[in-house]
């Protein structure tokens, strides 16, 4: 279960209801039924209803692949969403500068254009989880790097940001990985989990030029096609219980009580109230329940003497 959290804070603003466009797969059934898609290269993209994954191999040196989904919505930056991805690698070598494994937001006309190359050039309109395995290269040495790209409507590395963190994904392992846009923001939150616990969060942050307006409307798998100069990308993995909600499924958090809060929730996500001391160890404090589409209100039902913190989880069932 992904789980998004908020700490809860006092605030003035009114609690109201979250209706939220949703897409999601878990590829217990054919995707294809699902709208789902595919552009480019469509052996790359490979639906194994035995164990209810997506196999994928990233591959460069084809042209560039979608194993696509329409969100129905186009974001902005004025937009709140998240996006979730289950993702295992099975392997992953990077030659020359290399290229990323990449899962997240694209705008649909812009990345099937011809002249798109996300190698050469980080061009428009990208909301993406990205991964490159540890480079050695005529001198060039990075390791191997996580990335929450985040890039606006302009051409070029202008209005170009990201986060990273220096992991790697270890082969054989389950990663869940969560990157959240909030509304009016120029930047994007990105944090990896294994076994419910973080693993790396994608907090060092890049940027080139000023952050203007995007247009995001896909959600996708990608394999990114080469430069034609050599720096290439050969990864094979599974995708499972991929998903995108916009606006995110909390609202603003009200602290109305002493261990009581109080926010706008969503139909399709549950719910649970946890509490801290320290800001460091999180513990549930109350039952999970379900979203009822308006108002819901949470209580620690055990509340300690002193200070506390809360926050609040929402998970897909």
């Amino acid at each position: 279960m992904k789980k998004i959290r908020l700490l809860a804070v006092a605030s003035l603003f009114v609690v109201s209801t979250v209706h939220a466009t949703l897409v999601r797969e878990t590829f217990a059934t054919d995707p294809a039924l699902d709208g789902w898609q595919e552009f480019g290269d469509t052996n790359l993209f490979q639906w194994d209803p035995a164990n209810q994954v997506l196999d994928v191999t990233w591959d460069s040196s084809q042209t560039n692949s979608y194993f696509y989904h329409s969100l129905g919505v186009t974001l902005t930056t004025n937009d709140s969403f998240c996006v979730v991805i289950d993702v295992q690698l099975n392997d992953a070598t990077a030659v020359g500068y290399g290229n990323p494994v990449a899962i997240g937001l694209l705008h649909y006309s812009d990345a099937t254009s011809p002249d798109f190359n996300r190698a050469n050039t980080p061009l428009p309109n990208l909301f993406e989880f990205d991964y490159t395995p540890a480079i050695d290269y005529q001198g060039f040495t990075e390791p191997d790097t996580l990335e929450a790209t985040l890039k606006d409507s302009q051409a070029g590395y202008a209005g170009l940001f990201w986060t990273v963190a220096y992991d790697p994904l270890s082969p054989g392992i389950l990663y869940r990985v969560e990157l959240i846009h909030q509304a009016g923001e120029t930047v994007v939150h990105g944090t990896v989990y294994t076994n419910g616990q973080v693993y790396a969060a994608l907090n060092i942050p890049n940027g080139s030029g000023p952050m203007g307006n995007f247009q995001l409307d896909t959600l996708s798998v990608s394999s990114f096609q080469d430069d034609g100069y050599g720096d290439t990308l050969l990864a094979h993995g599974t995708v499972g219980n991929l998903a995108f909600a916009t606006p995110l499924p909390i609202g603003s958090i009200q602290a109305t009580a002493a261990g009581q809060v109080q926010f706008a929730s969503d139909t399709n996500w549950v719910y649970t109230l946890q509490g801290s001391t320290d800001l460091i160890n999180w513990t549930a404090v109350a039952p999970t329940v379900f979203g009822n589409g308006t108002s819901l209100l949470l209580q620690d039902t055990n509340p300690p003497g002193g200070a506390a913190f809360y926050r609040v989880s929402a998970e897909l069932p």
